[in-house]
Order: structure tokens, then C-alpha cells, then sequence
């Protein structure tokens, strides 16, 4: 097979198998991941023959993701550890920090190990936004309120992934809790200025990210543009924060994004402010029109540096292959442990 470096898009797929188009799609050569959702599973042997047929279209694979954070916000649940939601492990940190933080990583193992035994290579989590109690769209997805409270937390959770071989995506960046707006359906504006949303990137300065997902929120005070579509912001988490990692835009169909214009005007200026994938979710429309107008001469290079980044989140090791390795099993009956004894040690 000749090896076709990753393009720019994220995308997905309607089923639970794929359809000729959708493997047309697939190996478009501006596609370089596929996001997966709950409509694509219906269970772990079928979701392990689903992720082959993918990691088997292309040199070098296909990147395949999906939204698996726990609590309301997780893809898989039957034959998948119920996770809790984020805010569970900040209030045993308000209890008891040191069983906050084995709780955290041991949630991200599991989290991990899970969906990489199937062929899943990435989640999008964890969720870094500070619980201001203004976002229903966040709520219970984050941690705490404090920021070195979700940076210790997020930052177990980070451990335990990368324990089950799996890396992090810190989102949504600078921080989408202080609005209520959701920007699925609507375009937040935050306020705040620069000084006031220091505490909201906190946890971006202190952790070690892999990869970052930037808000579809306007802050009017810093740049006119949502976070995604703003070099301003993309090159402060580059430079200041100096983050080397992967960067992805949030969905570019969701309302958030419109501000930006159609598809093409999206994508593009998402890819010109500086983001390395480019989701579009849930708009087969969409992603054929972005396609059939992004030709040779007006669609983004396939960057080198890039793509490199990109492949940086690809597993190293199969952990579809075989039992799972001694430590691994050890760490996964604890995690499965720790998970069961959140609620007693919460009452």
C-alpha cells in the first residue's frame, strides 16, 4: 500500500460498517482521522472489526477518535465500565485528595485501556474548563472550580491514559465554563478580559497536553473571533504556552463555527489560524461540499510538520493483539475497583 501522509479532516460515518463512500471518503487525501459516535456502535466485537477495516485502508492509518469523557458524555456503554463524570472526582478532592488523584488516574486507565483493547486510538478528553456555574453544556463535565484543582486531577487523569497508551486532549481552550451559551446551537461571547481569564488557562500552562481543542467561543476583549478561528489565540498557545502538540478545531458544523461563514470559509479559517485537524461532524453535506471544492490549488497543503504531529497520537503498540499485559491487568482490576468505590467514599 503507498503511503499517503494524513490530511487536515476529521470526519465521520453514518453506520456501523462502512459504506463504499464512506471508504472513498476515507482515502481522500485530505482526510486524516475519523471521529466516531454512539450511532457507530453496537458492540465491542463490532466496533473491533470496524476500527480494522479503518486502520486497514491507509499507510500510515487513519487517526479514530471519539467523545468518551464519562458521565453524560460518553459513546460506548454496553460492555464499557459506566464512567462518572468529572465533577465526582472533584468533590472527593474536597474530601480526600490523595484517593481524588488515584480515583483520576485510574479513571483515565480504564477510560484508555478500554477503548484502545478495540481499536480506538484517541478520546477527546479531558475537559479542562473551570466549573463557574454558568455553562450547562459543561456542568458536570468539569472538574472544580479552583484551576490547580483541575490541573491535579486532569493531569492524573492524563497519567492514567497515557498508562493504558493512549494520549489527552485538553478543551476546550481558554476556557468555555464562564458562559452559558452552548455552542452547538448558539455563538457564546466571554467578556472577560485577558487578565480575568488567567485562571481559565491555567491548566493549559501547567499540564503537558498532547493535544488541544480550542473553544467556538468569542472573546471580544482579545480577538473578534472564536478561539479556533484566531491566530491570536492559536499562536498564544504556541508561543507563551509553548504547546508542540496537536492542535484540533472543535466541530466546524456546529453553530459556534458559523460565524466563520460556509464550510470552506470555516475550514479554512480554521486551518489559517493555525489548527492541525479539522473536525466536521454529523454533515455528510458538508464534508462531500468541502471535498468536491477543496481541489488542488485552493485546498491546504498537507503539511509536514503537521501531519507529524498528528501521527505523535497514533498508539505505538497494538493493545488489539493478545492478553493484556500482567502490569496492565493489575492496573485495570484496580481502576475497575477504584471506579466501583466512588460513591461510597462520596457518602
Amino acid at each position: 500500500m503507498t503511503p499517503m501522509p494524513l490530511g487536515p479532516l476529521m470526519i465521520d460515518i453514518a453506520g456501523t460498517e462502512l459504506t463504499d463512500l464512506d471508504r472513498d471518503r476515507l482515502c481522500h487525501r485530505q482526510v486524516g482521522g475519523i471521529i466516531l459516535f454512539s450511532r457507530n456502535y453496537v458492540s465491542i466485537e463490532q466496533l473491533k472489526r470496524l476500527c480494522a477495516e479503518i486502520h486497514a485502508l491507509r499507510t500510515p492509518r487513519l487517526l479514530i477518535a471519539v467523545d468518551h469523557e464519562g458521565g453524560r458524555v460518553q459513546r460506548f456503554r454496553a460492555g464499557f465500565t459506566r464512567l462518572p463524570p468529572m465533577r465526582r472526582l472533584g468533590e472527593l478532592w474536597d474530601q480526600r485528595r490523595d484517593e481524588a488523584l488515584a480515583a483520576a488516574r485510574a479513571v483515565g486507565f480504564v477510560l484508555g485501556f478500554e477503548l484502545r483493547r478495540c481499536g480506538v486510538d484517541f478520546s477527546f478528553t479531558p475537559v479542562l474548563d473551570l466549573d463557574h456555574g454558568a455553562s450547562s453544556v459543561i456542568g458536570d463535565r468539569a472538574f472544580h472550580r479552583d484551576p490547580a484543582t483541575v490541573s491535579e486531577l486532569a493531569g492524573a487523569l492524563i497519567d492514567g491514559l497515557h498508562d493504558g497508551g493512549m494520549a489527552g486532549c485538553g478543551k476546550h481552550f481558554p476556557g468555555h465554563g464562564h458562559v452559558a451559551a452552548d455552542s452547538h446551537v448558539a455563538v457564546p461571547v466571554d467578556e472577560r478580559s485577558l487578565e480575568a481569564l488567567a485562571g481559565d488557562m491555567e491548566p493549559y500552562r501547567r499540564l503537558r497536553l498532547d493535544a488541544v481543542m480550542p473553544a467556538h467561543v468569542i472573546y471580544p476583549e482579545v480577538d473578534g473571533r472564536p478561539a479556533g478561528f484566531s491566530p491570536v489565540w492559536l499562536a498564544k498557545l504556541r508561543d507563551e504556552f509553548a504547546f508542540d502538540g496537536v492542535i484540533f478545531s472543535d466541530d466546524l458544523s456546529m453553530e459556534g463555527a458559523s460565524v466563520a461563514g460556509d464550510i470552506v470559509a470555516r475550514a479554512d479559517a480554521a486551518w489559517n489560524a493555525g489548527c492541525d485537524m479539522l473536525l466536521v461532524c454529523n454533515s455528510p453535506e458538508a464534508v462531500g461540499e468541502l471535498i468536491s471544492r477543496w481541489t488542488p490549488g485552493t485546498a491546504p497543503e498537507v503539511a509536514a510538520e503537521r501531519a507529524a504531529r498528528v501521527l505523535r497520537l497514533l498508539p505505538m503498540e497494538d493493545a488489539t493483539a493478545g492478553d493484556a499485559a500482567p502490569d496492565q491487568d493489575r492496573l485495570y482490576s484496580d481502576g475497575l475497583g477504584r471506579i466501583a468505590a466512588l460513591d461510597k467514599l462520596l457518602t
